[in-house]
């Protein structure tokens, strides 16, 4: 199967293609860029099938992050997926953007942290456990309070890797070691890897974000309704 994968949920605009009959990631690409994703996305993706001789046609399923992160990245990055299930009558599936820089980092045998800026002292944070061929979530997706983490992270009983634009956040210890610069930002290939692994495939108009917090018209929504309910009280 040749599987798409899509990440627009943090600073790079990234897009791998893994054919899981060899086990091979056979391209990615990874920008940064001021842009939006919007504006990069499909052109981008476009190119690499082009560069592999490949066309839509070719892909057989579509697998993107559904969060955390970027509110308006996410929804761009399912929106596309979404659109392209459809017209190309293929399942598509959606992955935790922290799952899938876990599996950019599968050579690492122990506890995989993924680790993304949120907001002030907070990061969106996963723990995984690795055996060089497969990873498993040790714990939900949560928001954390850095300084909670890297005590978490201090107790664990084996040594442990942390990845993701939050990964400098932490302090590194003995037992403690950031991920290489070339596999620390989302890439695509283990958003292609953790849906292979998984393969529940979804029908497109099931793909929902995750942003693991409320977006902000939700809390200026609950801030109203509590000023409300405040008023009314006096």
């Amino acid at each position: 199967m040749q599987i798409l994968g899509m990440d627009t949920s943090g600073r790079t605009a990234a897009a791998a293609v893994y054919d899981t009959d060899c086990q091979k990631v056979l391209a990615q690409q990874v920008l940064c860029t001021q842009r939006t994703h919007s504006q990069v996305m499909l052109p981008m993706v476009a190119r690499m099938l082009a560069d592999l001789g490949k066309t839509w046609q070719d892909i057989q399923a579509l697998a993107v992050a559904n969060g955390p992160g970027s509110y308006t990245g996410l929804r761009i990055g399912i929106a596309a997926v979404q659109a392209m299930a459809y017209a190309l009558q293929i399942p598509c599936v959606g992955v935790s953007t922290l799952e899938g820089l876990a599996w950019q980092c599968l050579s690492w045998k122990g506890i995989i942290c993924s680790v993304m800026a949120a907001r002030q002292t907070l990061v969106y944070a996963g723990l995984y456990k690795s055996n060089g061929r497969q990873v498993m979530p040790l714990e939900a997706d949560a928001l954390w309070e850095t300084v909670d983490l890297q005590t978490c992270l201090a107790s664990c009983d084996e040594p442990v890797l942390v990845t993701g634009d939050g990964a400098d956040l932490l302090t590194e210890t003995a037992d403690i070691t950031r991920s290489s610069p070339a596999i620390r930002l989302q890439n695509g290939a283990g958003i292609c890897l953790a849906a292979a692994a998984r393969a529940n495939w979804q029908t497109p108009e099931t793909l929902m974000p995750n942003y693991l917090q409320p977006v902000k018209a939700e809390k200026d929504l609950r801030a109203r309704q509590q000023a409300q309910k405040t008023g009314g009280s006096v």
